[in-house]
């Protein structure tokens, strides 16, 4: 199996379009963020360094969005081996279709933790140049540890996904699909409390808004605290639900030992679901 994981790894960092697309949807937050959704957001902050808050808030969202579509971006050589008829070769040799699978699998799961450690080494280098303190040990643990778990429940709701696709244009629909969703979902485009009731129950059963949430506690805890120190009582509660950096329900916060639950049980889920799947279609 090592071999496999070891190909598929191979073959998407050497694909640079690869790369370049699965990271799409993040740079185009970068750009929107950058461009005027920043200078909107910042004006309309009342408490002290608004613009390292906001920046840490995004930086936070991105983990989250990289953590989903590079993976996604790692399946597209398994959809592309069932389309140019590589899996049959695979398939007539002494391999088994359990490791065959293992190895897409896993060899998605390390592409998604790679790139998102780098993503997140490249936002710390950003948040630092721009005024923000250095992580220390515990937050950069406490990070590495949401970016494990995560890439763990992206990595089964995508192979989810992609156990129904055949071809390359399917593949790059869905890719599409997800990646424009996967801002908005996150409570990147627009924050989660602003968004319509109904919407938001959408937004808190996805699993990637919840790891979305955790990033925001853990990097933008010492800026919040800061930011709101001396500030009205209730301040901080209410800008945390409106900016997604807590999760409510039936008026009580989500504490982030429910979220990690959610997390897990989601990935088990669709772990256990794809499995369905895929041995039915083999019969």
């Amino acid at each position: 199996m090592s071999a496999l994981i070891k190909r598929t790894m191979k073959l998407y960092f050497r694909d640079k379009a690869s790369v370049f697309f699965s990271l799409f949807a993040v740079l185009i937050i970068v750009g929107m963020y950058v461009l005027f959704l920043g200078d909107v957001w910042t004006q309309e902050m009342e408490f002290e360094n608004p613009k390292t808050v906001m920046d840490s808030w995004i930086m936070a969202g991105l983990l989250a969005v990289v953590t989903l579509t590079t993976t996604m971006g790692a399946f597209g050589i398994m959809v592309e081996d069932r389309h140019n008829k590589i899996s049959k070769d695979f398939y007539s040799s002494p391999v088994s279709r359990s490791r065959l699978a293992g190895g897409y699998i896993i060899g998605a799961y390390f592409i998604g933790v790679i790139m998102s450690v780098l993503t997140f080494i490249v936002t710390q280098v950003y948040l630092t140049a721009n005024g923000a303190d250095f992580p220390d040990a515990e937050m950069i643990l406490k990070v590495l540890g949401i970016i494990l778990l995560s890439t763990f429940t992206n990595t089964a709701f995508l192979f989810f996904i992609v156990s129904f696709l055949k071809s390359q244009n399917a593949f790059g629909t869905a890719s599409s699909i997800i990646g424009t969703l996967v801002g908005f979902l996150t409570g990147i485009y627009m924050p989660i409390g602003i968004l319509p009731e109904a919407v938001q129950i959408i937004v808190k059963a996805f699993p990637p808004s919840h790891a979305a949430t955790m990033f925001r506690r853990v990097l933008m805890e010492p800026m919040i605290k800061d930011a709101f120190e001396g500030a009205p009582a209730g301040a901080r509660e209410e800008f945390s639900e409106q900016m997604g950096i807590t999760l409510t329900w039936a008026g009580e916060s989500i504490q982030p030992w429910v979220s990690i639950i959610i997390l897990i049980a989601a990935g088990f889920l669709f772990y256990a679901l794809s499995v369905i799947n895929i041995s039915r279609k083999s019969r």
